[in-house]
């Protein structure tokens, strides 16, 4: 028992005198507290053995005389510094997670989190695999940050927009052999350059009958990028997205939106391409369907999903995929402030210095194509979260409906415009076409896996070094065409 009193005294000078007073005059406190109520009673129900030093107790409280009536208030000084002792606590502790979810290593361990979090559920998940790991990623760190557990702006998505994404253009360019594309592609080659320029008709007439006017001078950047992303992929989404500094609300709602205007025009493409008849295949198809899937294993190196490959990735390999990717950002660098205006992006000439550097020496940079990849996509996933973290989820439910038709509006254009002109005027065989918009819209790996899930081995190698192009030139043709897009705002 006298324990008890001793805990209470030391809680009640924890307190000055001015403080006791003042939480005694303050009625709401006392009434309130469950505690200071549970107290009160305890003291009622006490022997009076322990008179003495109950009053002893409440003098060193208050410094007023001896009075039995005013010992419950002493209690309730004790009380209440109990319960703000708690909300001290708590509050306490409120500071020390704002402090530490600013902390450079908390925001740096959460994106690598993100980032690592969307492509295992890709990998691994039927779910994360309609989502795609860019959307899962994007999705779950906007939900997150809108929580509060991480921050809208830090100096680490800063770092990752300057440094990092410099580096994955270069990482993820390294196959972008252009002299390989135009001798191996054949008929495909030009059906592809096809789907770009429809790409590019599409974009223009739909940003004409859909202005985007509600996202102000936002609108126009995202029309650019939309049109990277459905030359080339994601790549190029981002490195457009990236140069026009565009808002990472917008960027969220636009993948988002976008995302869901592919997966149902690669449902309506695989139910138009009619795959070849298996009685006309001959023996030997089968070991092309061999070398077929061998092409897919050896060369589908993308953005999409690493596979395992013959070439492994080592100490060496890792250190000069970075080097190099550094040099040739380097470069872009110097170059783009030699020759463009104050302020320009060097990403778009960092994309041309690799696409250049690839085609002259084609056999070191196929060398580096898996290690630069694997790296590439984790950078690319850590602009993604960044990028989901830093923006609105009332923005992006307010601007994807919008950016949902647009995109859609896009795509019919593109098809329309594409199976048009290539089918009766420049006379392709149409699962060339259809081969050719897949390329565009969904990158090498979908183009590949649609080649041979149809039988159409002979177009499997041809569809991936199509949507490789895509990759190398989709980024300056989409800014080429921002001058347009910004004339009809």
């Amino acid at each position: 028992m006298k324990l008890w009193f001793i805990l209470l005294e030391m809680v009640a000078f924890s307190l000055n005198r001015h403080q006791a007073l003042a939480f005694i005059i303050c009625p709401q406190v006392s009434s309130s507290s469950k505690i200071t109520s549970n107290i009160s009673a305890i003291s009622r129900n006490r022997n009076n053995k322990y008179s003495t030093t109950h009053i002893q107790f409440y003098t060193r409280c208050t410094g007023t005389t001896n009075n039995r009536n005013r010992y419950d208030y002493a209690l309730s000084v004790a009380g209440s510094a109990t319960m703000i002792a708690s909300q001290t606590a708590t509050a306490s502790l409120l500071t020390q997670f704002v402090q530490i979810k600013h902390d450079p290593f908390y925001v740096l361990s959460s994106v690598l989190l993100l980032s690592v979090f969307g492509i295992s559920l890709e990998k691994r998940t039927t779910i994360g695999k309609a989502l795609s790991a860019p959307l899962a990623t994007m999705a779950l760190a906007l939900i997150v940050a809108n929580l509060g557990l991480m921050p809208f702006s830090s100096p680490v998505y800063e770092f990752i927009n300057r440094y990092l994404i410099p580096l994955a253009i270069p990482l993820l360019l390294y196959d972008s052999d252009l002299k390989r594309v135009i001798t191996d592609t054949g008929s495909l080659f030009l059906a592809f350059i096809l789907g770009a320029l429809s790409t590019v008709i599409a974009t223009i007439c739909s940003y004409k009958l859909i202005p985007l006017s509600s996202l102000g001078e936002e609108g126009w950047k995202v029309g650019c990028a939309l049109a990277a992303r459905h030359i080339g992929g994601a790549i190029n989404f981002v490195a457009v997205c990236e140069t026009l500094n565009v808002g990472g609300s917008i960027v969220s709602a636009a993948i988002a939106a976008d995302n869901v205007v592919v997966a149902l025009y690669f449902a309506f493409l695989f139910y138009l391409a009619q795959p070849d008849d298996a009685a006309t295949r001959s023996s030997s198809d089968n070991s092309e369907d061999k070398n077929a899937r061998d092409i897919i294993s050896k060369e589908n190196i993308t953005e999409e999903e690493i596979e395992q490959t013959g070439e492994e990735i080592t100490m060496p390999s890792l250190a000069i995929s970075i080097m190099v990717a550094s040099c040739l950002a380097t470069i872009g660098k110097i170059i783009t402030k030699l020759m463009l205006p104050e302020g320009t992006s060097a990403l778009p000439l960092i994309s041309i210095v690799t696409v250049i550097g690839a085609t002259l020496l084609p056999q070191f940079f196929r060398n580096l194509r898996t290690t630069g990849t694997s790296i590439g996509i984790i950078f690319l996933q850590m602009f993604l979260a960044a990028s989901g973290a830093s923006g609105s989820i009332l923005l992006v439910m307010k601007s994807a409906p919008k950016l949902f038709i647009f995109s859609a509006l896009q795509m019919c254009i593109h098809f329309i415009t594409l199976m048009s002109v290539g089918k009766f005027i420049f006379r392709f065989r149409s699962k060339e076409l259809y081969l050719a918009s897949n390329a565009n819209v969904g990158g090498p790996t979908t183009a590949a896996a649609m080649a041979t899930a149809k039988g159409w081995k002979r177009l499997v190698l041809p569809a991936l070094l199509v949507g490789i192009l895509g990759y190398a030139t989709a980024t300056p043709i989409a800014l080429a065409l921002g001058p347009f897009l910004r004339r009809l705002y």
